[in-house]
């Protein structure tokens, strides 16, 4: 027998499948939703329509943007001689937040992976090296996860851009190992990008 009327279950289902969303959570979210007015539950449903139907990946760097091209690739104060690689979209606007970076970024969309069977060209490589060659890059900054993947991925990006005579520099120190850049404070990861070192 259901706990609860099919409706909320149903929602509650649906909010489990949310990363970082387990049952307990999803229960407090479809209750809490429950006291909301219709007028606030039409808000809600409206954003994440709104946001689905507007939002795309950027043609160059595969930032978040409303338009062809992002903000930040628009933006011709920014140094394009350096582009940031960092494992998703949601990592731009941490390293931006601290201030420290003023230079491109490049987003792979995910990791090196063989047991998943993740390779280069599932994770947008082949563009990045079509940009560094397009538009003569001198550095490149490995702003990846302290994690086997990130690491397996910032040595495989080291052995192919070397050769191309571009600068191959990761973050400092700072950032814990399996650590996420997510949930590094501003401070941490402005001094990581300060004090980067060669890869």
């Amino acid at each position: 027998m259901a706990l609860y009327i099919k409706s909320v279950e149903n929602l509650i289902n649906e909010f489990k499948k949310l990363p970082g969303i387990g049952p307990k959570s999803a229960k407090r979210i479809v209750f809490f939703l429950l006291k909301l007015s219709h007028d606030d539950i039409a808000k809600l449903s409206g954003s994440i329509i709104e946001m689905k139907e507007k939002v795309k990946f950027c043609s160059i760097c595969y930032g978040l943007t409303e338009d062809d091209i992002c903000h930040i690739c628009r933006d011709g104060s920014r140094d394009r001689k350096k582009i940031c690689i960092v494992e998703e979209a949601s990592d731009v606007a941490i390293i931006e937040k601290t201030g420290e970076y003023r230079g491109l970024y490049h987003i792979l969309g995910g990791l090196l992976s063989p047991i998943e069977n993740i390779g280069p060209d599932e994770i947008r490589i082949p563009g990045l090296l079509e940009r560094i060659r397009a538009d003569n890059i001198e550095e490149v900054i490995v702003a990846l996860n302290p994690n086997v993947e990130g690491e397996s991925t910032a040595g495989y990006l080291k052995k192919i851009l070397l050769p191309m005579g571009v600068r191959v520099t990761k973050l400092a120190s700072g950032l814990p190992v399996g650590g996420d850049l997510e949930y590094a404070d501003e401070v941490t990861i402005g001094r990581a990008i300060c004090d980067r070192r060669e890869l």
